[in-house]
C-alpha cells in the first residue's frame, strides 16, 4: 500500500475548556482546560482532532510523493498511521478519500484561502439568538459589551491641508441611491408578478451579451463586472410567493434565462429547526409552503424578518471557473467574494427601482445550504444570501432610513 498526505493542511494548536465535577469537588473552579491540537483539511467537512504525538507523521510525509505503507510503520508508530488514515489526513492509493482530495487538488485553490473558507462556514447557527445570548442584540447592547466604535472616518489628518469638493446637486440616480435600504419589513401576503421577478433576474443575473476570445472559451457580460468576466457566481433561489411559479427551490440558467427546478436533498425541515439533515433512505419530494419558510430561516440563520422574503437568492461561485484562470492564485478567492458583491449591489438599486425592497446578508447557514442544494463545498458554495420583495406596511422591525425615502414620518 501506498500512502501519501493531503493535498492541503492546516494544524491549529487549540485550548479546550470542559466542566469536571471532581475539580469542582476538590476546590477547583470546576473548569478544566487541555491544549490539543485540530487538523484543518478542505476536502473534509469539518476539523478533526489529532494526538500530538501524530503530528510530526504529518510533518513528514509529502502530499505529492508516495511512501510505502511499510516503510512508514518501520519509521512511525503503526497505529498512527491507522489513526490519520482514518481521520482522512494520510490518504492511501485508490480509496474514496484520495478521489475527495483529488478532486479538491482539480480546483486550483490557494491552500490558505481554502482553509479560510471552509472554516468560515456555519451549520444550524441561529444569528438572532446567539446576538441575544451575548447581550449584543441592541445598539445600547453593543456600547456596554464592546464601548464606542472606532470612528468612521478613521485618524484626522491636517485639517488645514483638506482641498474641499464642490457640491453636487442631485439627480434621479442619486434619488434612487437614496432610496436603497434594507428590509426587514415584507408583505407576506403579497405575490410578486411573474413579469417583475423575470425582470430583475435578467438585469441582475442574466447575459447581456455572449463573448468567444478563443476557440472553446464562452463568456457572458452582465450588469456587474467579474473578474477575468468569468462570473463563476450562479443564482440558486428559494422561491415562496411569485406568480405562477409553485415554490421551491430553483437554479438561475444564465444560458437560457430559465430556471432549473431543484429537488432538495435534505429531509423537509420544519419550523423551529436549526439545520437540516440529509434525506438517507427517505424519497426527495417537494416541499410544502411551510416547510419552505422553516429552510428560508434556516438560510439566513434564523433572521425572521429576511426569510418572509417571497424570493431569496443564493449567491454561490462555482470556484473553477475563476480558479481556472487564476490558478492557485493568492487573490483568486478573493475575487470571488467581490463577484457576489457586486451582484448583491446591482440586485439592490434594480429591486429599489422596481419598487420593492431588498437585502443582502452574509449571516448564512452554508453548510445547510451546500446539503439541499447537493453542493461540495469546496467545488461551489454560497457566499451570501440576497432577497427582495413588497415592503409591508406598516415598519415593524427598524430599518436604516435615515434619508425617510423609503419610511416618511
Amino acid at each position: 500500500m501506498r500512502i501519501r498526505r493531503c493535498a492541503a493542511l492546516w494544524l491549529e494548536p487549540r485550548e479546550l475548556a470542559s466542566f469536571q465535577l471532581d475539580d469542582l469537588l476538590a476546590g477547583g473552579a470546576g473548569v478544566v482546560s487541555r491544549l490539543c491540537w485540530f487538523a484543518h483539511a478542505p476536502h473534509l467537512p469539518e476539523a478533526v482532532e489529532v494526538d500530538a504525538a501524530h503530528v510530526p507523521l504529518l510533518g513528514a510525509l509529502s502530499p505529492v510523493d508516495w511512501a510505502e505503507r511499510n516503510d512508514l510503520d518501520a519509521r512511525f508508530d503503526e497505529a498512527a498511521v491507522d489513526s490519520l488514515l482514518a481521520a482522512g489526513l494520510l490518504l492511501a492509493e485508490d480509496t474514496d478519500a484520495t478521489q475527495t482530495d483529488m478532486r479538491f487538488r482539480e480546483q486550483g485553490w490557494f491552500s490558505a484561502a481554502a482553509m479560510t473558507h471552509m472554516a468560515c462556514r456555519w451549520e444550524a447557527v441561529d444569528g438572532p439568538a446567539t446576538m441575544a445570548e451575548q447581550e449584543l442584540d441592541s445598539n445600547e447592547g453593543l456600547l456596554r459589551q464592546h464601548g464606542a466604535p472606532p470612528a468612521s472616518g478613521g485618524v484626522q489628518g491636517n485639517a488645514d491641508a483638506e482641498i474641499g469638493l464642490p457640491r453636487i446637486a442631485h439627480d434621479a440616480f442619486d434619488r434612487l441611491l437614496d432610496a436603497r435600504a434594507t428590509c426587514r419589513n415584507f408583505d407576506v401576503g403579497a405575490v410578486l408578478p411573474l413579469a417583475t421577478f423575470s425582470r430583475l433576474m435578467a438585469r441582475v443575473f442574466g447575459a447581456r451579451g455572449i463573448g468567444r476570445p478563443a476557440p472553446g472559451f464562452k463568456v457572458f457580460k452582465r450588469t456587474s463586472p467579474s473578474g477575468g468576466a468569468l462570473h463563476p457566481s450562479e443564482c440558486f433561489l428559494i422561491v415562496q410567493r411569485v406568480e405562477g411559479l409553485a415554490p421551491g427551490l430553483y437554479r438561475y440558467r444564465i444560458d437560457g434565462h430559465a430556471l432549473e427546478p431543484r429537488v432538495p436533498a435534505v429531509i423537509p425541515p420544519q419550523p423551529g429547526d436549526l439545520g437540516t439533515l440529509p434525506l438517507g433512505d427517505q424519497p426527495a419530494r417537494a416541499w410544502t409552503v411551510e416547510e419552505l419558510r422553516a429552510f428560508a430561516r434556516i438560510a439566513v440563520a434564523g433572521q425572521d424578518f429576511f426569510a418572509d422574503a417571497p424570493v431569496l437568492c443564493i449567491l454561490a461561485p462555482r470556484f473553477q471557473r475563476n480558479f481556472w484562470k487564476y490558478r492557485n492564485h493568492a487573490k483568486a478567492y478573493r475575487v470571488c467574494v467581490l463577484d457576489v458583491g457586486h451582484l448583491s449591489q446591482t440586485l439592490q438599486l434594480c429591486a429599489t427601482r422596481a419598487g420593492l425592497g431588498p437585502f443582502v446578508t452574509g449571516a448564512i447557514n452554508e453548510v445547510d445550504l451546500e446539503r439541499a442544494f447537493g453542493m461540495t463545498a469546496f467545488a461551489q458554495s454560497p457566499l451570501v444570501v440576497c432577497g427582495f420583495g413588497k415592503r409591508a406596511a406598516t415598519l415593524v422591525e427598524s430599518e436604516f432610513d435615515p434619508n425617510r425615502r423609503v419610511w416618511p414620518r
